[in-house]
């Protein structure tokens, strides 16, 4: 595994150096949109509205709407922000296990310790250990400032992004407001029924069978030569280059809209060409016989 980042862990006067690592990872097979009839790739571009034009990443910023005005910031500005600089997670508080609510679990990372001594690492998780307490920390990760919990997970110390409290909706639906009966019968049946299917959560006992059904498919096409050479997806020829329309525009793609009104345009100029040269013809064969009738 690679790092995302450094920083430290701190609370009080305590300064807890660590590493950052993603600790999950998405396993689905990566899918791109093609043309069904000759398999070509298809590109999203992005474009400007004012000016047309297809912009390269290097010339897009952010903005807020609020629906009347829009605000442009700059990377400089966003990279003025404190929350954008901070290497540090900043314990706030330290609260029971049990109170965190899984609904507003975001995605995990593990923490290493770094330096030449673990001791101050292994001194905050024994304590979380000892205390069945979560770290509450305040952090910065991609340019957004981030609410977590520091907990631990066997040997390691564990941080998880957690949602804020008004990111989380509150459901209110009409049919839990009304009284409903439930006899001691169709309770004992259901407890039964949740016994039958009791076990200890094994997650190595579960599978995603429709990615592994999808790699299957893929592979079993592959096999058959059921396929077509890469660089054609892209219309590229062997020896073409890496084939980077966006920085030759020579790929552009023209929406129905933008190619009407083209061919509008041009049929337009080779219209007024026209009507010139033959204003032009028409005035230098008038001249040519007023002369001859001078002479």
């Amino acid at each position: 595994m690679r790092s995302i980042w450094k920083g430290a862990i701190t609370f009080g006067l305590v300064n807890v150096p660590v590493k950052v690592y993603s600790a999950t990872e998405d396993h689905d097979i990566s899918l791109h949109q093609v043309h069904d009839t000759d398999g070509g790739r298809i590109r999203y571009q992005r474009r400007c509205e004012v000016c047309g034009r297809v912009v390269d990443y290097a010339h897009i910023t952010r903005a807020y709407d609020d629906g009347d005005k829009t605000v442009i910031l700059t990377d400089t500005e966003l990279k003025s922000l404190p929350e954008e600089r901070s290497r540090e997670i900043d314990v706030v508080e330290f609260v029971p296990n049990e109170q965190l609510d899984p609904i507003m679990f975001e995605r995990s990372y593990f923490l290493e310790p770094d330096g030449k001594s673990a001791k101050a690492y292994v001194l905050l998780r024994r304590t979380l250990e000892s205390t069945e307490r979560t770290a509450i920390v305040r952090f910065a990760l991609r340019q957004k400032t981030r609410l977590g919990a520091l907990r631990v997970r066997g040997d390691v110390l564990m941080l998880q992004g957690l949602l804020w409290n008004d990111e989380v909706r509150e459901a209110k639906f009409p049919a839990l407001g009304e009284r409903v009966r439930i006899s001691d019968r169709e309770l004992e049946l259901s407890a039964t029924l949740v016994d039958s299917f009791a076990a200890d959560f094994a997650p190595e006992n579960f599978t995603d069978d429709y990615q592994a059904q999808l790699n299957a498919l893929i592979q079993a096409k592959l096999e058959r030569g059921d396929s077509v050479d890469t660089d054609e997806t892209f219309g590229r020829l062997p020896g073409d280059g890496d084939g980077d329309d966006d920085a030759t525009g020579g790929g552009e793609v023209l929406d129905l809209m933008e190619a009407l009104r083209r061919s509008v345009e041009n049929n337009r100029a080779e219209t007024n060409r026209a009507e010139t040269n033959g204003a032009e013809t028409n005035r230098s064969e008038q001249t040519g016989a007023s002369g001859r009738g001078r002479g």
